[in-house]
């Protein structure tokens, strides 16, 4: 009996673990969730009732490609706004992705630069334990009448021509509103 409630403390113990001091960045998840979207777009039957799309969806199903340059913009956008205990495409100083995606050299045309507040390729999420979940939750898009972060995701509409990809997943603190905080750039120069 000692032994097995000794056990059940340590399962305890482990199961609730304390949040690091500051967010931490996960590339695993952010890997995971790169690997789980490419899945969906090469064959999106297998998850058309799961997703709650049409049967009749036209998606472009060519795989992303990694982006290191989009990655590191990515990362620094949800660990900023994990530190900041934000989430929106703004920051506080009022710049969208567009700017950061240039400043980063990702060249963007001079159009997608007209104001600093834009944003012309980030799908956000917050609170999702995994990259599974987040792609998940974008895909179904309850959150946009537009479902634009569908569209975004399998590259659909005005999205069929991009082929980057950078995401960056953070963990939280028990200080923030979310417990995890990502951004996906989906992009092409």
């Amino acid at each position: 009996m000692k032994l097995v409630l000794v056990a059940a403390l340590a399962l305890l113990v482990v199961a609730f673990k304390p949040m690091a001091d500051k967010p931490v960045v996960d590339k695993t998840e952010a890997q995971k969730a790169y690997l789980f979207l490419n899945k969906v777009r090469a064959n999106i039957g297998p998850y058309i009732k799961e997703l709650k799309l049409p049967a009749d969806i036209k998606i472009n199903s060519k795989p992303l490609a990694w982006n290191d340059t989009l990655a590191r913009v990515a990362e620094t956008k949800a660990l900023d706004m994990a530190t900041r205990n934000y989430f929106g495409h703004v920051d506080a100083e009022g710049n969208g992705m567009n700017f950061y995606i240039n400043k980063a050299g990702y060249k963007l045309k001079e159009y997608q630069l007209k104001t600093k507040r834009q944003n012309s390729y980030e799908s956000i999420s917050a609170g999702q334990e995994d990259g599974e979940a987040v792609v998940r939750d974008l895909i179904i898009d309850v959150w946009d009448t537009n479902l634009g972060h569908r569209k975004h995701l399998l590259g659909m509409d005005g999205w069929a021509s991009t082929t980057d990809i950078g995401i960056g997943f953070v963990r939280g603190t028990d200080k923030n509103e979310y417990t995890t905080y990502v951004s996906i750039l989906i992009a092409t120069h």
